[in-house]
């Protein structure tokens, strides 16, 4: 299972935004510097975040993100989802029905590939973007 540099770069910024927070709104652009991701694809990243309700945009002068919710209350889980198309290990797991495998109900690898998925997922819902914010130095 590999993640996407969505998944990657949006956890890296939420941490980065809930890191800068204390004095106000934080600039997408600062956050792009520090954390050496194109501005443009941080609008991105932001646009999904915010539609998810993880973030508030400020806008005008002094404007930026802010975090929509206490950092401790954002899981892992909440931001990857937020920007990944898709989180399943493997295709036949994924909500598109397009992309479900013919064998999938008679399938004996099946349930280990939708344990992993549903392993993963636990893991990255029992970290929150605070937990994370210890780990900066």
């Amino acid at each position: 299972m590999k993640l996407s540099t969505k998944g990657r770069y949006a956890l890296r910024a939420m941490v980065d935004l809930a890191a800068h927070s204390g004095d106000g709104p934080v600039p997408r652009k600062e956050i792009a510097a520090r954390q050496d991701i194109s501005p443009h694809y941080m609008e991105q990243l932001f646009a999904k975040l915010r539609d998810a309700g993880l973030v508030k945009a400020i806008r005008g002068p002094g404007g930026g993100y802010l975090l929509a919710k206490p950092p401790d209350q954002i899981t892992a889980g909440e931001v990857v989802r937020a920007v990944e198309d898709i989180l399943a290990p493997v295709a036949c797991l994924e909500a598109d029905p397009d992309q479900r495998c013919e064998r999938a109900p008679n399938c004996p690898t099946r349930r280990i590939w939708k344990e992993l998925g549903e392993r993963v997922s636990e893991y990255l819902d029992s970290m929150t973007v605070a937990e994370l914010c210890e780990d900066i130095r």
